[in-house]
């Protein structure tokens, strides 16, 4: 691991804190002995709270027995001996320290477990309102549908089918025109993905004289599982072409890349 990592992991912190397994503390004495970095960030976790404790420890009361040594004069006979008083170690000083240690340490490890508990907590956050989008898109794709199959089963519509043509002859695509809406409903799902930087263009034809008009260009074909697109259309149309065109359409149908046509069958 890399030992920039491995230091914001907060496993040095536990590892000072005595809260780590002995598997756990061989694996940070073999990162100390391995990045020198390591060894000094451990350095300066300890000394950080010594400096802590330092602030609760008690005084050295040492001068004290300084001036009870002062005060006792014997002076019985010159062959007394006078037995020097020694400091007693101060058992409530290194109590205080270790003590202020042992709460240091462990408010580190309580900062990295609710640091570890919040993190969670925005993880379950994050996947509810994934989930919440999820089920928002799919109820709006089952209204979109169940709009879709409504106009579809509408006696109006008429349905013109379009077949493969030289350039594709396995490619095929069904019109349905709403005459009163002035919309086309396309399923384009027998087309293709079109290759990088084309797209397909919907016309509009007369017959007689041959007169193609641009009902649009399918933008987001690939992106669209559901390959159902509507336009609007406002001709009097005796047939239905798909053709694919550079990217933003063309003003007149290129008919060597003409995927698939159709002619409407009556016109109500």
């Amino acid at each position: 691991m890399d030992p920039k990592e491995y230091i914001a992991s907060g496993i040095l912190e536990l590892y000072v804190a005595g809260a780590l397994s002995e598997k756990e503390n061989a694996e940070v004495h073999a990162m100390m002995l391995k990045y020198p970095e390591v060894t000094q960030e451990v350095l300066e976790i300890e000394a950080a709270i010594l400096n802590l404790t330092a602030a609760t420890s008690s005084k050295d009361t040492s001068d004290v027995f300084e001036v009870v040594k002062e005060k006792l004069q014997l002076t019985d006979t010159d062959e007394t001996k006078v037995i020097p008083l020694q400091k007693p170690r101060s058992l409530f000083r290194y109590a205080g320290w270790a003590a202020a240690v042992i709460l240091g340490c462990g408010l580190i490890y309580s900062v990295l477990k609710t640091g570890d508990l919040q993190s969670q907590i925005d993880i379950v956050k994050t996947e509810k309102e994934a989930l919440k989008e999820q089920i928002y898109k799919a109820n709006s794709d089952l209204t979109a549908a169940t709009e879709l199959l409504s106009v579809l089963r509408t006696k109006d519509i008429i349905s013109v089918p379009l077949g493969g043509q030289t350039v594709s002859p396995t490619s095929y695509a069904k019109v349905y025109w709403d005459k009163k809406a002035n919309n086309v409903y396309l399923d384009l799902q027998g087309l293709p993905d079109p290759p990088e930087g084309k797209v397909y263009q919907i016309w509009s034809l007369t017959l007689n004289p041959l007169t193609p008009t641009s009902l649009g260009v399918i933008e987001d074909f690939s992106a669209d599982k559901d390959k159902v697109f509507d336009l609007k259309n406002t001709n009097e149309s005796q047939a239905f072409g798909i053709t694919l065109e550079p990217t933003g359409g063309s003003e007149s149908p290129t008919m060597e890349q003409l995927y698939t046509l159709g002619v409407v069958a009556s016109n109500p």
